[in-house]
Formats: C-alpha cells, sequence, structure tokens
C-alpha cells in the first residue's frame, strides 16, 4: 500500500516557477514508478512526467518538454516535479501516481495509487 500526498502548488504568474512535491508511505515506494498527471477545468486527466525507481528513466509529455522537470529522493520517499517558464495553459489540479510495476507508462489506468490533487494556477 501507497499513501501520497501532494503540496506546493499555488498561483504564480506567467513566466514563473513552481515546485510539487509528493510524499509517499510504504517501503514499496522506493521501487514504484512515480508520475505527475494534470486535469485542467473541462479536460481530461493528461500525463504530465514519469520517472522510474532509481532515476535512470524519465518520460515528459511534449508540452512541458524543456520546462518541467521530475526528479525523486527515495531516502526521503518523495517525488518531485519542478515547473519553470509556466503558462496559463498550464493551470490544473496537479496529481501524483504510483506504479508498482518498473514499467514507464503515460496511461493513467496503469497507477495503482494517486495522491488528491494540489491546485496550480498560472496568471497571464
Amino acid at each position: 500500500q501507497v499513501h501520497l500526498v501532494e503540496s506546493g502548488g499555488g498561483l504564480v504568474q506567467a513566466g514563473g516557477s513552481l515546485r510539487l512535491s509528493c510524499a509517499g508511505s510504504g517501503r514499496t515506494f522506493r521501487s514504484a514508478t512515480m508520475a505527475w498527471f494534470r486535469q485542467a477545468p473541462g479536460k481530461e486527466r493528461e500525463f504530465v512526467a514519469t520517472i522510474n525507481w532509481n532515476s535512470v528513466t524519465t518520460r515528459y509529455a511534449d508540452s512541458v518538454k524543456g520546462r518541467f522537470t521530475i526528479s525523486r529522493d527515495n531516502a526521503k520517499n518523495t517525488v518531485y516535479l519542478q515547473m519553470n517558464s509556466l503558462k496559463p495553459e498550464d493551470t490544473a489540479v496537479y496529481y501524483c501516481a504510483a506504479d508498482m510495476t518498473p514499467l514507464i507508462r503515460i496511461t493513467e489506468g496503469t497507477y495503482d495509487y494517486w495522491g488528491q490533487g494540489t491546485q496550480v494556477t498560472v496568471s497571464s
């Protein structure tokens, strides 16, 4: 069982930065593939970024490539999303998710555990 809690969301102007954190519980967190998804108002939830258990492999959505960086600290059971050069279209609720397999996947249905989400609002 993995329990996930996101933090770090807020209101920021376009061009600004935010760092989201996702704290996980349970020993199995360290072997999980972790990801960030987001859901904007009136839209379906979409993949943002994912990282494998030892940080060797990452993958990003085209819309955030070069601006967002996913990382993790297994000693702290925490995964991060550094978001730079934010745009109004990045406004969404951001969710952390854990996949208990070692695979790198971008489909939300493959993730086993989810956090409650944290709101990110980017003003123009």
